[in-house]
């Protein structure tokens, strides 16, 4: 029978009446201070909109908070706030460096953690922890300042702030009676030895749309919270409908003192200092941290409210607060009787059983946490994202800063070749404090473990990058904020592709959705050809594609030598996403014949862009004297290979597809102009595996596509099966570790620039110095690499083993081999033999204290050598991938056990 949650998302996906489970959840960013949106066009966000100033300046295109909800448009928020009477702010959002202010760009110097959520959010629970002293603020902008490159990040942590448990567990859970009925419990437990003093001010606020001039958002009636009884808010808002606000007594069994202001700008912090304008968005803070009087409405009205309970928690214990909102519609009858507890019980186990339902067999109860926590932090940080562009450009909010100048020969405005864009959807995200913005490669990745966990999602999500408000007219997909006209990896139709094929696997086999995607693909596709194939010989010069400081120039900028680059990377993946659109277009054939000529266009570019990449004649990228792939450097009719060991260089391995004979016998147009080729080009089969043909047992021949030929692959993998190059303990290096000792130069006007191996943070500036493609270990790569050496495996089976690692005398075949890696990145997050987490590292004291022992963070990527986390703390959005990593794992040891009990059994 099926559990509760999967019967929810199956009613959501139908649409059914009443079903709108997804109406509210977590959509609420942790900072939208610093955006490019709440800047100016021409303005540098992380200067233009500070964390202080978000404190009084109201945002125009979304909202933040801690720990908070919202409805799907994000129209009625809900947050925590914060003061334990020795911080100078209200701790309402969550505080972190900016992308110059960090050593190694920019950071969230939190401590705060997502530990579950049900897809629709029926259930959710998430942990802050809020320290009893001064917030560290100063320290820990100056001492990250005065630390260079080469320096770790100071963190939170390290300000001792954390030690004898001098701080509060804020524990927030959220439980949904019905869709529009939500139950919020925070417990607030006191870690320290002695009593300490908390303000807790829950907070309920509408996102200003009406100061914004006229656009389709602004409402014909100002939204309204007001006081209707001592424990209860009325709601009121045109389209989202009325709600009723509920507060139970605090811990002293008082009902706490309610404060009323508007969601506005105070204008007096930037035009009359000397003023107090009453009512605003600091109001909270003035009221509460600096004591002013007649700055909250003396009505009990406005658009943002909070319940204000002050209290002491003695030293070890706990205090619990319950709120409640409900739709007109959906009231309770005792909103704190007996309902609410069962309610949250009922929810609780709801979402442990759908938990479970997603554990393989075989999984420890160590890996069964580390699993849920991967995939509460994807939940949570699925956010709200508002940017219409030319309402954007107009720019005609008022702030600190005036107008940007647009007089001549000043700077283009940011993204204003993006029109079109109109954005406002939940989006999956990378996390909600960096990435309170989507990029879309990152995005493709999140497809994944979403295809698992939430497949109508994850096909949503798929579909919506490809929707006319998104994908440009000419077929670009928009890469990231800050640049919409960058480029990201095209990894959409792989993703797209291996959605459709999970989903498939539980018996939705849903060709409308492929056929969905596979249009608008075929525009993206041919963007890419006629933009990015510089000299018309299926040899692509991407750019950026989302690996920022890998080689020796920042490949999103012109050359500083003039040129062009052509990129190893950028050609496979042109070969990646032929291959993926191939195996589309081999599923829509069987049973619309117009689908073989799509697929015998892909089968036909892919080998053109195999036969480019490979050329013997000098113009290919392959080095036969070292056996891998290298970006070549065109500058005055010379083409100069850039020997740089990395990532870059084992894209072409994931260019392999497997072609069924079964599948050819349906498409005989396709298998004609097949065979046509294998006849006539048999030059081909010199520098690429061309359709090799092996047949089963069984008589099912089956075909190997794929950019290097065996003996390549044989050699490729040697690197990349080799600890001092690319194998690390914890998954497959970024660039290989032969660079440590044997760094790449290349002179540019007298200037030695490098490209050397670093196991962890960048020493280099290069694309803003916030992220490191020189050596860490990175999940998506990884990800792709296993995939790509199962697709071999699938053809060569058992009859190719290969030593792993290098010159260890261990052979495995490359199912083993895609396991291995397996087991290497799982390692970072699971709790070795000392009980600690190679990925978070903590000191001594955290590490055995049961409070901290057994949170989990998913970091950006990983330090190769210690697989220290590094980067953004909590990258879900990529790092989740270790979700299915898991999965896979336990489902293969089980399998093999099953095995092998078989094969023990007596005759």
């Amino acid at each position: 029978m099926p559990e509760a949650e999967w019967e929810r998302l199956a009613a959501e996906s139908r649409r059914q009446k009443g079903a709108n489970w997804k109406r509210w959840g977590p959509y609420l960013s942790e900072r939208q201070w610093g955006t490019v949106r709440e800047s100016a066009a021409e303005q540098d966000p992380w200067l233009n909109f500070t964390h202080e100033e978000a404190l009084w300046r109201t945002y125009r295109w979304g909202e933040d908070g801690l720990m908070g909800i919202c409805d799907r448009q994000c129209r009625l928020c809900f947050g925590l706030a914060l003061w334990n009477e020795e911080d100078p702010f209200l701790k309402e959002r969550l505080f972190g460096l900016t992308g110059p202010e960090g050593n190694h760009g920019e950071d969230v110097k939190e401590a705060y953690y997502y530990l579950d959520s049900t897809p629709t959010h029926s259930y959710l629970k998430g942990l802050y922890k809020y320290p009893q002293t001064e917030y560290p603020y100063a320290q820990l902008r100056q001492e990250n300042a005065n630390r260079n490159r080469q320096q770790p990040e100071f963190e939170l942590t390290d300000t001792k702030i954390f030690d004898e448990g001098r701080y509060f567990d804020v524990q927030v859970e959220y439980a949904k009676a019905s869709p529009e009925d939500i139950l919020i419990k925070v417990t607030v437990s006191n870690r320290g030895p002695d009593a300490a003093p908390l303000h807790f001010l829950p907070t309920w606020w509408y996102r200003n749309t009406w100061a914004w001039g006229p656009t389709l958002e602004k409402p014909e009636q100002k939204p309204l919270l007001s006081q209707v009884a001592a424990d209860e808010l009325l709601a009121e808002h045109e389209s989202l409908g009325d709600f009723q606000i509920y507060v139970d007594t605090g811990p002293d069994g008082e009902l706490p003192e309610w404060l009323f202001t508007e969601n506005e700008t105070n204008s007096w912090r930037f035009e009359d200092p000397n003023s107090r304008r009453p009512s605003c968005k600091d109001a909270f803070h003035l009221a509460v941290v600096d004591g002013i009087e007649g700055v909250v409405n003396p009505d009990p009205k406005g658009t943002k409210a909070a319940a204000h309970f002050k209290c002491v928690i003695p030293g070890g214990e706990s205090v619990e607060f319950r709120m409640r909102m409900s739709s007109k519609e959906q009231l309770p009858v005792a909103p704190f009787g007996a309902g609410f507890d069962d309610a949250f019980e009922e929810r609780v186990d709801e979402a442990d059983r759908y938990a479970q339902s997603l554990v393989a067999p075989g999984l420890s109860h160590d890996e069964e946490m580390v699993l849920r926590q991967a995939n509460a932090g994807l939940l949570w940080t699925k956010q709200f994202y508002h940017y219409v562009i030319p309402r954007w450009l107009e720019n005609k909010g008022k702030t600190p800063a005036e107008h940007a100048d647009t007089s001549p020969g000043k700077p283009s405005k940011r993204n204003s070749d993006w029109g079109h864009l109109y954005n406002r959807n939940i989006i999956s995200m990378p996390d909600k404090w960096e990435y309170p913005w989507y990029a879309a490669w990152d995005s493709a990745f999140h497809l994944i473990p979403f295809a698992k966990i939430d497949p109508a999602f994850a096909k949503d999500q798929a579909i919506l990058f490809l929707r006319e408000w998104y994908m440009h007219p000419n077929g670009q997909l928009p890469a990231y904020e800050w640049n919409f006209s960058d480029v990201n990896p095209p990894v959409h139709a792989w993703a797209c592709w291996r959605v459709y094929q999970m989903t498939a696997a539980n018996g939705d086999r849903d060709r409308v959705f492929l056929e969905r995607v596979f249009q608008k693909l075929l525009l993206n596709f041919t963007w890419w050809v006629n933009r990015k194939d510089i000299r018309g010989k299926h040899v692509f010069s991407g750019g950026f594609l989302g690996l920022d400081n890998v080689g020796i120039f920042d490949r999103s900028k012109p050359l500083p030598t003039g040129g062009h680059l052509e990129q190893a990377d950028g050609t496979a993946w042109m070969a990646y996403f032929c291959s993926s659109m191939l195996s589309i277009a081999f599923e829509l054939a069987d049973g619309n014949p117009a689908y073989e000529d799509m697929a015998s266009k892909f089968f036909e570019h892919y080998v053109s862009i195999a036969e480019a990449m490979n050329s013997l004649d000098g113009t290919g990228l392959w080095d036969e004297t070292d056996g891998f792939y290298y970006d070549h450097l065109h500058i005055d009719g010379r083409s100069i290979p850039l020997r740089i060991r990395s990532i870059v260089g084992l894209i072409p391995l994931l260019t392999v597809d497997v072609v069924y004979d079964r599948t050819m016998e349906k498409l005989p147009a396709f298998r004609k102009r097949m065979d046509w080729f294998l006849s006539f080009r048999p030059d081909l089969a010199k520098f690429m595996t061309y359709m090799e043909c092996d047949t089963q047992e069984d008589g099912d021949g089956r075909r190997l596509l794929a950019i290097p030929t065996k003996e390549r692959l044989l050699r490729m993998l040697r690197y990349l099966l080799d600890e001092d190059e690319f194998l690390s303990n914890y998954g497959i290096r970024s660039l290989s570790k032969y660079h440590e000792e044997h760094p790449f130069e290349y002179e540019l006007n007298g200037e030695q620039l490098r490209v050397q191996y670093l196991p962890a943070e960048s020493d280099s500036g290069l694309f803003g110095g916030n992220s490191n493609w020189r050596g860490p270990i990175w999940f998506p790569l990884n990800y792709l690499l296993i995939e790509a050496l199962e697709r071999y495996y699938m053809f060569y089976g058992k009859s190719l083993r290969v030593e792993c690692p290098a010159r260890s005398g261990v052979y495995m075949d490359l199912q083993e081999v895609a396991d291995e890696i397996r087991r290497r990145l799982s390692k970072l997050f699971l709790a070795n033999a000392e009980g600690d987490r190679p990925s978070y590292a903590r000191s001594d004291m955290l590490l055995n204290d049961p409070h901290w022992r057994d949170l989990v963070l998913f970091y950006e990527y990983f330090d190769a050598e210690t697989g220290k986390g590094l980067g953004a703390s909590h990258q879900t959005g990529w790092t989740a991938l270790i979700s299915p990593i898991l999965g896979t794992l336990a489902a293969r040891h089980d399998a093999v056990a099953a095995q092998e009990a078989m094969q023990e059994e007596p005759a």
